[in-house]
């Protein structure tokens, strides 16, 4: 790695997702800037109050003059502010004024914009309502730039203005023309322009087409040996930053501090992993900054993702100091102190064993129905021992402590479930869980409070309202588990892209209904790969009498991008098992067309890509 090598160093508060006290974020910066922290990108949607535009800040955002003290503080503290300003990409923010819904690039058969979507880049209105935007958020850009977004932007192309402009110049060319158009308005504003460059995996030919003073954030969550992936592209390696470089564009590059989605606390070693591989990568392509991001951490304490900002920083503050978990353990030293660090950042790691990760994981979340009857325990009543094991170490800073008290709660939810499930739990069980359920919702209500208002319930606390209302159903003998009969199958997400498995049902008339979908998205690194090892057991009620004579009519179906194998199908109602004909055990079948290596892929959920009728 070159001795030289020392990128702008900043760090990001999505408060787009979660607002946090001002008080609490106050008190951040100056830790922030001791860890040698030089900017701070904060993601606003509508989280901030815009004067310009005065329906678009929601009720729980952050006032004018707030938003002046948090940066003021920074400047105080020598930290510079870059606001991130959505401008293609995650404008739902904008789509859900009525008075801005017109501006979405997608509509119904009749012309009317949809109620969700993105803006359209050709609308006569956006340009007027982005410079209202960015010259709100222009006071507040002390590092004398602006991101405009633009990530993600997979409705690009819907809208008739849009479909006309590509016939005619083509996709790269407007694409490039709505970054031409904003990089005009920001230039007005004396201000230089940043923008992720997801959509430049997909449209590389835009690449020579932008300005040259524009900043290029690349982003890949996941720790990459050579370089980063491109998950629609089946995890192909990406040669983005290098082409940017040849054109002459600055790049950044950018790992993750928290978790995803779901997950109560940020994998460590995945988030360890992922910034060493960027902080090499950036060596080897000269990027001129690095952003550790952070998003949707609605559902974990807070302070577990400054523990990892802190431990990224080991990186300039310790040079030549890589491990892993001595990395962490310098994190959490500078969190929370030395005296608990070394226990801390193992206990830490060794959580990363039984990750609550992935869209099969959560499915329970919503739904106890979809919980497998066929399952093996075994699994589930080891991970509850070693999560069980881990919450009782001591000393551990506070919000680590209650983040695994409430880890631990969903490991004994996963077990009590499924014996509930297979109809082997009893009553005295479920007064033992509606206990673990009530400890649980404590430490929920704990990880909320230390950085959030303590008036409102955090995203955990209803998920886990919903756990006492469905343990309450089952204790009253309601189906809460579904009726008598559940489909049972495999997943293999051997080839992983970006796509959702379900069932359908059919109904008297004809009709498909779907009875159970998810995701096979897994937010780890060792699924993110062209070839994944994840095997996952799905499950789905399903309505029939048992009438041998009238089985039911059910597919599985892959809508999305890319390829899944299905397999080990049955219909149970956990005594007696009906094996899928030709898709019995050990017995597979590919759904999905492979994943594309080029272009802007057609994501479209609503349409089954593959489909395969089952037969008993």
């Amino acid at each position: 790695m070159p001795a030289a090598f020392s990128p702008t160093r900043s760090f990001q508060w999505d408060l787009a997702r979660q607002v946090e006290r001002l008080d609490w974020l106050l008190a951040q910066l100056p830790r922030y800037a001791d860890w040698g922290y030089q900017e701070l990108h904060i993601h606003l949607e509508d989280a901030v109050e815009f004067p310009s535009l005065p329906g678009v800040a929601r009720r729980d955002a952050y006032s004018y003059q707030q938003f002046t003290r948090l940066v003021d503080t920074a400047t105080r503290v020598g930290i510079k502010v870059v606001p991130i300003v959505n401008l293609l990409g995650h404008t739902q923010y904008l789509i859900k004024v009525p008075e801005l819904r017109e501006l979405n690039e997608l509509r119904s058969a009749d012309g009317t914009p949809f109620t969700s979507g993105q803006v359209c880049p050709l609308h006569p209105r956006l340009l007027g309502v982005a410079e209202k935007l960015l010259r709100d958020m222009a006071p507040f850009c002390t590092a004398g730039k602006v991101h405009v977004g633009l990530d993600e932007s997979f409705d690009l192309g819907k809208h008739p203005l849009s479909r006309k402009e590509i016939d005619r110049i083509g996709l790269a060319a407007h694409f490039s023309g709505h970054v031409n158009r904003l990089h005009a308005l920001t230039r007005k504003l004396g201000l230089r322009m940043g923008m992720w460059a997801d959509m430049l995996y997909y449209i590389p030919e835009a690449i020579k087409q932008l300005p040259k003073d524009v900043i290029a954030y690349e982003w890949y969550y996941y720790g990459f040996p050579r370089r980063p992936r491109v998950e629609l592209f089946n995890f192909a390696e990406s040669d983005v930053g290098s082409r940017l470089r040849a054109h002459g564009l600055t790049v950044w590059g950018c790992p993750m501090n928290g978790s995803a989605r779901y997950e109560p606390m940020p994998h460590f070693t995945d988030r360890m992993e992922n910034i060493l591989s960027w902080w090499r990568h950036g060596a080897e392509l000269g990027i001129e900054g690095m952003l550790v991001s952070s998003w949707e951490p609605f559902r974990l304490a807070m302070e577990m993702t400054t523990v990892v900002d802190a431990a990224a920083a080991t990186l300039w503050l310790n040079p030549g100091v890589t491990d892993p978990q001595e990395m962490l353990t310098r994190g959490f030293a500078r969190v929370f102190g030395r005296s608990t660090a070394k226990v801390a950042a193992r206990v830490a790691l060794a959580s990363d064993r039984y990750p609550f990760g992935g869209y099969p994981r959560w499915e329970i979340n919503d739904s106890w129905k979809t919980v497998s009857r066929r399952e093996p325990l075994a699994p589930f009543v080891a991970e509850e021992k070693a999560c069980r094991q881990a919450a009782a170490v001591r000393p551990l800073p506070a919000p680590l402590r209650v983040s695994l008290e409430l880890r631990h709660y969903l490991a004994q939810r996963d077990v009590f479930v499924r014996r509930a499930a297979q109809g082997l739990a009893t009553a005295a069980e479920g007064k033992k869980f509606a206990a673990a359920l009530a400890a649980g919702r404590r430490a929920a209500r704990t990880m909320w409070r230390f950085t959030r208002d303590r008036r409102k319930q955090g995203a955990n606390g209803l998920i886990l309202a919903g756990d006492a209302a469905r343990l309450r159903a089952w204790q009253q003998g309601k189906p809460v588990l579904g009726g008598r009969w559940q489909l049972c199958y495999k997943v293999h997400d051997f080839a992983p892209a970006l796509h959702l498995v379900a069932v359908e049902q059919q109904l008297p008339d004809g009709s498909w209904k779907i009875i159970q979908t998810c995701y096979t998205i897994e937010f780890q690194t060792r699924a993110a790969q062209p070839r994944g090892p994840m095997v996952r057991e799905h499950a789905a009620p399903v309505e029939w009498s048992g009438d041998r004579a009238a089985l039911p009519k059910v597919r599985i179906v892959v809508r999305g991008i890319g390829q899944v194998k299905v397999g080990d199908v049955a219909l149970t109602d956990g005594k007696v098992f009906l094996a899928a004909r030709t898709l019995g055990p050990r017995q597979w079948r590919r759904l999905g067309q492979p994943a594309p290596q080029a272009g802007l892929p057609p994501l479209v959920w609503g349409v089954n890509q593959d489909a395969v009728g089952l037969k008993f």
